[in-house]
């Protein structure tokens, strides 16, 4: 294999992660065949482990419960970058017909974090097998639960970033609606802040063929839900983009019941810090204005999400150099931010971080979006990642 210095002159790299590609996809696969719900990724954890094990790496596990951590130590002391892959899977019944499908009813990979995991397992095995960086350390962190615990908080909570040192972390995260071959990243603000929202609407029932007697918790509940709408048209800056989603409802009993009670369950997304520290208030005044109107009552609880992930200018500039020696000059894109949440986002509350989308769609193997039971990837992105990864890793460290 090539040494430093001739793949910082070259995009050699990419052929040299290419090698990997069988085992890279035999992992995906692997993964996605045994797909783990949050903070329960026991066998993804012991595959990884024993993994970076055989490479010689220091390795720990146990962080966040699930959560692997391996590092790679330069010959000379210098400053730490951390590659994050997440490993859970989703309660998605897989309907896709493949020999790799899920074989666990309702669980599935149907947001690509096999695939990160594989390739950061490609990564460590690449840069493993050269001579150490000449200086500094790269740690491989194999973090769980980040579709609904914040296994990143969790894993900083654990001392992930104070006890190995970590200056620096960047990430991907697979993309269908990126072609195979190219990646697009944010500067700043890159996804949304995602909170939750709960509000029970009171009212009092009755017999349908009299709702003069009664307060219908459902009809309340119907103005509550477009009010809401009238915080993002009317109440907020158009220029600061926000979402207001109610996304279950609950209640009634029958058809002819006027129903005494109703359940919201919501979700709701802003870009800007301000906005959302005000958003709370905004509702609740709205949410009490209706039912009072209507001689209901309410309880509402409002719990703050996953932060904005915010990418650091120095990464992203050093995210764009590297994609121009491994892709290729003009093969990514500055994109907009995303509405989606990302617990990405507690890294980059901590340390300089860059957080990119990687192409994996091609019309064959990824007509489906993230999350939905037909999910699938373009295999031929996964050594992209793996050259990326690892090139973004010796690169910090070569300026360091």
């Amino acid at each position: 294999m090539e040494d430093v210095a001739a793949l910082y002159r070259s995009s050699a790299i990419l052929t040299e992660a290419s090698a990997l590609k069988e085992q890279v996809t035999a992992w995906r696969r692997d993964f996605h065949r045994h797909p783990e719900l949050g903070l329960e990724e026991e066998r993804t954890a012991e595959v990884i482990a024993a993994h970076l094990r055989r490479l010689g790496l220091e390795v720990k596990q146990g962080l966040a419960r699930t959560g692997v951590v391996g590092v790679l130590r330069g010959s000379n002391p210098g400053r730490t970058i951390g590659l994050r892959a997440d490993m859970d899977a989703l309660p998605i019944q897989d309907q896709k017909q493949t020999s790799y499908r899920s074989t666990i009813d309702g669980k599935m990979h149907a947001c690509g974090h096999d695939a990160h995991t594989s390739m950061l397992m490609g990564a460590a095995t690449f840069l493993a097998k050269m001579r150490p960086p000449e200086r500094g350390n790269i740690v491989f962190v194999f973090q769980p639960a980040e579709e609904n615990h914040g296994g990143a908080r969790l894993m900083i909570e654990d001392g992930l970033l104070r006890d190995y040192g970590i200056e620096a972390m960047a990430g991907l995260h697979v993309f269908p609606g990126v072609p195979t071959g190219e990646i697009t990243a944010v500067r700043g603000v890159s996804c949304a802040a995602a909170d939750t929202l709960f509000i029970r609407i009171i009212g009092s029932g009755g017999h349908a063929a009299r709702p003069h007697q009664s307060v219908d918790a459902v009809a309340v509940a119907a103005q509550v839900i477009t009010a809401l709408q009238h915080i993002t048209s009317r109440q907020v800056d158009p220029l600061d983009s926000v979402v207001i989603t109610i996304g279950k409802i609950e209640g009634g009993t029958a058809s002819n019941v006027i129903a005494p009670e109703v359940n919201l369950w919501g979700t709701v997304r802003t870009l800007n810090p301000a906005l959302r520290e005000q958003l709370p208030q905004q509702i609740e005044r709205m949410v009490k204005g209706v039912t009072e109107a209507n001689g209901a009552a309410y309880e509402l609880e409002y719990q703050q999400g996953y932060p904005s992930v915010v990418n650091d200018v120095s990464m992203i500039d050093l995210l764009l150099e590297v994609a121009d020696d491994v892709l290729g000059r003009g093969k990514y894109r500055m994109d907009r931010p995303s509405m989606g949440g990302e617990d990405f986002s507690y890294y980059t509350q901590h340390v300089p971080s860059v957080f990119f989308r990687l192409g994996v769609g091609d019309e064959q193997h990824a007509r489906y979006p993230l999350h939905h039971p037909m999910f699938d990837l373009d295999e031929d992105a996964l050594p992209i990642g793996v050259a990326l990864l690892s090139k973004l890793a010796l690169t910090y460290l070569g300026k360091s």
